[in-house]
């Protein structure tokens, strides 16, 4: 083994030992591992920075490389230091009619499909990217006709408008464009779609288990960067330094990346200047809100793909289709969970509801959209039915007579707002997310302890989302 290592460093172009290594595995893992997982492994070719190997099948591919990987690497760079990643080939040992030169050209010609690098298997399942969720299937009107046409000229054309910028609100259909750009291009490219709290969680993974150097090498070596909602990267220092560093390096190399988010780069809060600037850089599209035509064209087009495939069941009148759409403006994703609110009625009863049962059916959603309910009104009219000023409830006493009040606007706002935990939290003085939590979980327990309190909440939901004067 010594005599090994020695010449290892004197002559680093020798071809590697394979007997010497599998010997050196046996020794460092033990004979038990060595004969269950590593004894079949078979050394197929060699490069200057990389090895192949073959194994039997996927389970033991998936095993080797989750459990005694870098543990392998570092053996084999013992023998060759030049050696930085591992190749793992899937070879039916059953199927061995081809010569071994043939075998190796057919593997290198199909790398993509059957080789899996150590980097890429941590990240294997990131992907999100729906077949369902395509550029046929996306109806267009003039609210988001240019995002569409952007997204698709990026399709044929890669960094044709780079880094390109989606924005909208909630259910605006940012997700569904950023699905059909990557379905489009992932057949010739390497597309990564994730989200960034996805991003975010993966490279926290990354930093404890020391194995940030694959993250880079995996996110850099990349043809294609979605990032949906890009927003949820505020505040997390740490994680932006690492994203801009990912970002360069991709621009540089002429990837393609794509973002979405909620609201414009200049409008993103607790976001590098220096990011937001480069996303200013690239095409900024915004996907407006859906008007009256956008939104009956969804309607007839998902209640048409609808009739196609239960014929004998789905009939819903052009009256209802218009209701909806004239009804329904908040967000595309309201507009058809609508549709399927009245679908399921229909299938439920076997007959489909008239107007008057379509507004029961979609009374809450009716409510919602004609209800703006903001942090700021809950704040206000909690302050009123507790005699307290506003003032008081911000402020950091911490008097019962406050605390109640507080612990309440924060409850309201979690269960009436889409806002995240740290954003209602920094609308109450820029307090801890930590504390909304606890708010939340001790009027949670509150209401089925203290009736009293439990009316209190009720009248309060009343009056912000049905003007209900006479309930406080």
């Amino acid at each position: 083994m010594k005599n090994n290592l020695q010449n290892s460093n004197t002559l680093e172009d020798k071809k590697i030992d394979w007997n010497a290594v599998q010997s050196a595995m046996k020794k460092k893992l033990g004979q038990d591992i060595f004969d269950s997982w590593l004894k079949k492994m078979e050394l197929i070719q060699e490069f200057n920075n990389y090895v192949m190997i073959s194994v039997s099948t996927r389970f033991i591919r998936d095993w080797i490389t989750s459990r005694y990987l870098d543990q392998i690497l570092q053996i084999i760079k013992e023998f060759k230091k030049s050696i930085i990643r591992i190749e793992f080939v899937i070879e039916d040992k059953n199927q061995k009619s081809k010569s071994f030169d043939h075998k190796l050209e057919e593997k290198n010609k199909n790398f993509i499909k059957d080789n899996v690098s150590f980097i890429k298997e941590s990240f294997l399942q990131y992907n999100r990217i729906d077949p369902n969720k395509n550029f046929n299937n996306f109806v267009t009107g003039p609210t988001n006709k240019i995002a569409f046409e952007a997204s698709k000229k990026v399709s044929e054309e890669i960094s044709y408008y780079n880094p390109l910028y989606l924005y909208g609100g909630v259910g605006m259909g940012k997700t569904h464009l950023l699905n059909s750009i990557g379905l489009s291009l992932k057949e010739q490219n390497k597309v990564m779609f994730i989200s960034a709290e996805r991003f975010m969680y993966q490279f926290v993974k990354s930093i404890k288990s020391n194995e940030m150097v694959k993250f880079k090498e995996y996110f850099r070596n990349t043809d294609v960067l979605l990032v949906d909602d890009i927003q949820f990267m505020n505040g997390k220092e740490a994680m932006q330094e690492e994203f801009f560093h990912t970002y360069n390096a991709l621009i540089e190399k002429g990837s393609q990346i794509i973002i979405s988010a909620d609201r414009p780069p200049n409008k993103l809060t607790r976001i590098q200047e220096r990011i937001k600037s480069r996303f200013s850089g690239g095409l900024v599209v915004d996907i407006q809100k859906p008007d009256y035509e956008l939104r009956y064209k969804i309607i007839k087009s998902k209640t048409e793909e609808l009739t196609l495939l239960n014929s004998n069941q789905i009939n819903i009148s052009k009256e209802i289709q218009e209701f909806i759409s004239s009804e329904i403006k908040t967000s595309i994703r309201e507009l058809v969970g609508a549709l399927n609110r009245i679908i399921s009625f229909s299938r439920i009863y076997n007959k489909v509801p008239n107007l008057s049962e379509t507004r029961v059916i979609l009374k809450d959603l009716l409510n919602l959209s004609e209800n703006k309910v903001t942090i700021d009104l809950i704040q206000t009219t909690v302050c009123k039915f507790f005699k307290i000023s506003k003032n008081e409830m911000l402020s950091p006493r911490r008097s019962r007579y406050l605390v109640r009040p507080r612990q309440t606007a924060i409850y309201l706002s979690k269960m009436l707002t889409s806002k995240s935990l740290p954003e209602i939290g920094r609308a109450f003085s820029n307090r801890d997310h930590t504390t909304v939590i606890h708010s939340v979980k001790t009027i949670d327990k509150l209401r089925k302890e203290d009736n009293e309190l439990n009316i209190n909440i009720d009248n309060l939901k009343n009056k912000l989302l049905y003007n209900q004067e006479n309930e406080i």
